[in-house]
Order: C-alpha cells, then structure tokens, then sequence
C-alpha cells in the first residue's frame, strides 16, 4: 500500500525526524488561511504548493510550483487542484490531483537521497543513500553507481549507531549536520521496523544554508500482508489512488494484478497463475492479468472474478485455469455457469478444471448450455485460449 507525501511526513514527524512545516487541502476555499498559517508559523513569505498523487515526478508535470507569496500560492493552487497530473510514473491519462500539501519554502543548500528497503539477496533491510538527491535513484545507479552508498542492516541486531554515522559521513556531512543525519537515520529505521515498511524514501533529505537537516519529501510503501496490525496506516488508505479493479478485488480477498495483454486469467494459486501465463506467452498470447482466486473458491469468487477481469476492455477470451486440492472442482463449475448466465459474457472462455471432482464438473459444464470451451490439459487450454483471442 502506498501513501501520500503529506501522510509520510506524518510518520516522519511523528518519528522525530525534522519536516517542513506543512499541511493538507482538498479544498480552494481553504488556501488563504492555510498559506497564512504557515508564514506565521515559519517566519517566511514564501510557501510550495504539492500536487498529492501517488507517482513521483510531479514538478516535472507542473505538480510543484515554488510560491514566493500568498497571490502566487493562491494562484499555483487553482492551477494545480483539480488538473490531471502526467508524470513518468503516471499512465498517459495522468491522474486526478484532488488534494494538496502546502509547506514552507526551505533554503537548500545541498540534497540528498536517503531510503531503507529489503534487500532480497541478503533478507536484510539495506539503507541506501547518496550526496546526489533529487534525482531518480534509478537513473543514478545506471549512471553512476559508485555515487551511491549501500549499508545493510543485521535484523537480529538492528541498526547501530557507527553504521548511522559511517552513512552521514559517507554523504559529506560534517559537525551539527554530521550528527542530525545520524539520528535521522536512526529514527527512519524505527519507523521501518515498526510501520511494516517494505520502502521508506527520502528525497530529497537536504542540509539547509543554516546546518540542519530536513526530510523535504517522502516516499513510504507498506507491507499488504502486515496493514492488519497497522490500523493507523490503515486508515491513510486513498482507493482514488488505486486502479479501480484492484480496488473491487481487495473487497473479495481475490488477488489481482493488472497487465497489458488481451488473454484473462483466473487461476487458483500463485505458482499455477504465473504458469498459466508463461503458457500464454509461449503461444503466442499475452496475459492481460494476474487473478488468483485463492485456495476457498466459490460460485460468489468466480462471479466476482469475472466482473473484474471484464473491466478491463482490453480482454478478448478467458482462461479458467483450476486444480481441485482444497477447493472442489463442481463449485468452481457451478460458479462459471452462474458468471456467464449473469454477466452475459460476450468472449470466449475456455475452462481447464483439474483435481477434486473433475470429472462431476466437466458433467455441470457439458450439460449447462453455456458456451464454454473445454480443455484437458493446460497446454491444450493456452492453445485455444491465444487462437480465440487473436481471432475476436
């Protein structure tokens, strides 16, 4: 689950690690008085104005304007709320920016880039940082990736405090600076650990013309599999963010992942999924989604799956892909006749149901008068799901 950037200095803040003196809008009427509030608070006239959308490279979509007083934080406002934000991140629609984050202009001397993630290779958290922030990590370690300094982190032992420093110093920062970065990195494992972070992402951390140390923006992704213990992170959940598919199928715990293909998929299983569509492309097809209905499949979860791979336009032919171990074979039947009698499904679909009652559900489909396309094995079923795709 992702968050916005207002919604991370939250978790900073409340973490002990210093931000821009900010706050959220979603509304034109509220800007005046916002602006205001922070130069009083910040002794400075001049503010920025934040598109909030979950997709890094605003400004270079005019998502960020710097605004050196209260008309022209009023102005980049009216042009900001409400437009449709295209960033590199974005799709070529863009995104809908309905909230704001308006914070104090801060005088940057220099910028750096700070993160903590998994490195998979190890199981370990890795911190990640360089004295060249602001721009895209990826394009710096293409580029240069001596520029970028790596610390992995013993999860038994936790951070320690010469790893802390090792990193400040490794950036170039020295005296006051030196120990501020110090316990900012401390302080942004803390929330790593105890948040369920899978990223937690500064960029820019800068070091202001006065020697301290400000997260500027952030970046936090969390752990889905852990948001039942984060009731707080819970609730930063904006489902206007999300594909609006994903969305529906959080509601019926099915797992979905859409993709740039043609070919549905709806499978039982993680493993059986990712090989149903290799298979596809192996034919000669492309997938157009990941659709795991899970091990407890029923008539609803097959409805509910169809609704959800059919949104996407895109879908020219079906593939059911099932094997019976805990979840019974006839039950997923039943659930495919229901879905294509209600849903009045115009493409193909062809089924491959394998495992516990097989045979008694290959019976409900022959004699269901539904137009459903058998198969016996996968292979057969990727065959003449690819030729009726292409063939719509």
């Amino acid at each position: 689950m992702k968050i916005h950037e207002y919604q991370a200095a939250e978790i900073l803040k409340s973490n002990g690690i210093p931000v821009p003196i900010g706050y959220m809008i979603d509304n034109l009427d509220e800007v005046k008085a916002t602006v205001e509030t922070i130069q009083k608070e910040s002794n400075n006239a001049a503010v920025v104005v934040k598109a909030q959308i979950h997709a890094g490279g605003r400004g270079k979509g005019g998502g960020v304007k710097f605004s050196p007083d209260l008309n022209s934080a009023v102005d980049n406002a009216k042009s900001i709320l409400g437009m449709q934000l295209i960033t590199p991140q974005t799709s070529g629609e863009g995104q809908t920016v309905r909230k704001l984050y308006i914070t104090q202009a801060i005088d940057i001397a220099r910028e750096y880039y700070l993160a903590i993630t998994l490195d998979r290779s190890s199981s370990q958290p890795i911190i990640i940082a360089s004295a060249e922030g602001g721009m895209e990590i990826e394009e710096l370690a293409h580029s240069s990736p001596e520029k970028i300094i790596k610390e992995r982190i013993d999860p038994i032992f936790g951070l320690q405090p010469f790893q802390s420093y090792r990193i400040s110093a490794s950036l170039g920062l020295t005296g006051h600076a030196l120990k501020e970065a110090c316990k900012v990195i401390s302080d942004l494992y803390k929330s790593y650990v105890n948040s369920d972070v899978s990223l937690a992402e500064i960029n820019p951390l800068v070091l202001t013309k006065d020697d301290r140390i400000f997260a500027l923006d952030a970046k936090f992704n969390f752990d889905d599999n852990a948001l039942f213990r984060q009731e707080n992170i819970n609730t930063m959940r904006d489902i206007f963010e999300e594909d609006p598919a994903d969305v529906e199928a959080s509601k019926f715990n099915l797992n979905y992942i859409k993709l740039d293909g043609n070919v549905g998929c709806m499978v039982n299983g993680a493993g059986l999924a990712m090989a149903a569509m290799d298979i596809i492309k192996l034919k000669g097809g492309e997938p157009a989604n990941f659709l795991d209905v899970g091990g407890g499949a029923n008539v609803e979860t097959v409805k509910n799956g169809f609704r959800i791979i059919l949104s996407d336009k895109n879908v020219t032919a079906v593939l059911i892909n099932i094997f019976g171990g805990i979840v019974r074979c006839d039950r997923v039947a039943n659930g495919i006749v229901e879905a294509v009698k209600v849903l009045d499904l115009n493409v193909p679909v062809v089924v491959r149901l394998e495992g516990t009652n097989a045979t008694e559900a290959k019976e409900i489909l022959a004699s269901s008068g539904v137009a459903i396309i058998p198969a016996s094995s996968l292979d057969e079923a990727a065959e003449k799901t690819v030729e009726v795709a292409i063939s719509k």
